[in-house]
């Protein structure tokens, strides 16, 4: 088997179905199995995926969520592919986007895991598709919308070319093709410390850490269907979001820096966390 695509469903019947038709629509140069995780779903949502790909997906239906880490972590245990994509149910594949990047990584043994051109709703690029790793000074940078020539300071890494492939940091847990053996270098999986964001950027710093490289390629391409800003979210996942900055700031970055600075960093995750759900109080559903 070449590769496994592996998707989480929670409560998102028809965004995973389009995720995975635009999968198994298309012919492939390489043999492939999806597996769809169903994350507890409480509605009827994994009876109908069942239905409608009986024979085409294997799905795992978790008795509890415990996270999208913990629940790709179920599918990774039984992965039989070398390689395994981690796809968000609410993305579409288009066009040879997987041959590509199949063939690419075929080419280059040193790369462990590479990311594709994500493209919001909107036709914008995602920025979270291609990043440096976070630090104190390049997040304060990007809190502050300064604007740097210094790459080591440019979180987003705006100035380099959207087709274009190159070494990076850190790709979005959107979309993730990993060599199997580089996840087995780090232990099998994603760490299930965190349950939502922050396991990519994670995955990424242990996958370079152990000596593989992290490639974004340009020349394939997603849609992502990201939650626009201006909705209003549940007041969790705003806190799921800091506390993944948290973990990965003590895990990584906190022995690196001082009683001060690792203070101050603490203190900033907490006011922002804050003010963010305070804000969140008065956006429209």
């Amino acid at each position: 088997m070449d590769c496994s695509i592996i998707i989480i469903n929670y409560q998102t019947y028809q965004l995973t179905k389009d995720t995975i038709n635009s999968i198994i629509d298309k012919p492939h140069s390489f043999s492939y199995e999806v597996i769809v995780v169903d994350n507890a779903s409480k509605d009827d949502s994994l009876v109908k995926l069942q239905k409608d790909f009986k024979d085409k997906v294997k799905f795992i239906a978790s008795k509890e969520n415990n996270g999208f880490a913990a629940g790709n972590n179920l599918a990774i245990k039984k992965a039989k592919g070398k390689y395994v994509l981690l796809l968000n149910s609410d993305t579409v594949v288009l066009d040879d986007s997987l041959d590509k990047i199949y063939n690419y990584m075929e080419e280059n043994k040193d790369v462990g895991a590479t990311g594709c051109q994500v493209l919001l709703e909107s036709g914008e690029l995602d920025k979270a598709c291609r990043r440096s790793f976070p630090n104190p000074q390049n997040a304060f940078y990007r809190l502050f919308h300064i604007p740097t020539k210094n790459k080591n300071d440019n979180y987003n890494l705006d100035e380099l070319d959207d087709d274009g492939i190159y070494e990076i940091d850190c790709l979005t847990g959107a979309f993730m093709f990993i060599r199997k053996i580089a996840l087995e270098d780090i232990g099998g999986g994603l760490d299930e410390t965190f349950f939502m964001y922050g396991e990519d950027i994670d995955l990424c710093y242990r996958i370079k850490k152990a000596g593989w490289k992290i490639v974004y390629f340009g020349k394939s391409k997603i849609i992502h269907y990201k939650g626009a800003s201006s909705k209003k979210q549940k007041s969790k996942l705003i806190y799921e979001f800091y506390r993944a900055m948290y973990i990965y700031y003590k895990k990584h970055l906190a022995n690196n820096n001082s009683f001060f600075i690792n203070g101050l960093v603490y203190l900033g995750i907490v006011i922002l966390c804050i003010l963010k759900l305070f804000l969140n109080l008065f956006k429209g559903k």
